[in-house]
């Protein structure tokens, strides 16, 4: 029974770990977006999107289908670092669905000089190939 319980107690700390490991990859995730974004550089950002005609993303103008398709719509919106401005993010919730699949809940922010703006994003994300990536973004 000894021997039972101090193999218990023993794998406890492993356990918190291997839960602690996607969260903070997934954090690290969300601070790349936002390294990238305030570099002005889209096509890093997008690196921690699904590129997939299945990745969805979710805006005020309704829904766009499919990586290429997202990333054109960031550059229409979003022609310079000017308009760009400084994203931050703050996370409100992150909460794991499967093993391999997280629900993130959070505010965003840009300031910028033409005037900020801020919202509300809900994102799914999935380890694909062992890489967490955002596979559905509802940002508003």
């Amino acid at each position: 029974m000894r021997f039972l319980l101090f193999l218990i107690l023993l794998a406890a700390p492993f356990t918190v770990l291997r839960a602690q490991q996607p969260q903070s990859a997934i954090r690290a995730l969300l601070q790349k977006q936002t390294a990238s974004w305030n570099e002005g550089n889209l096509e890093e950002f997008m690196t921690t999107y699904w590129q997939s005609d299945s990745l969805i993303f979710i805006g005020k103008r309704g829904p766009t289908y499919g990586w290429q398709a997202t990333l054109d719509n960031y550059k229409k919106s979003y022609p310079d670092t000017a308009a760009m401005g400084k994203l931050a993010f703050n996370i409100l919730e992150l909460k794991p669905l499967s093993a391999d699949v997280y629900f993130v809940v959070g505010k965003w922010h840009l300031q910028r000089t033409v005037g900020d703006l801020q919202g509300h994003f809900s994102l799914i994300i999935k380890r694909i190939k062992g890489a967490w990536k955002i596979i559905a973004d509802h940002s508003s």
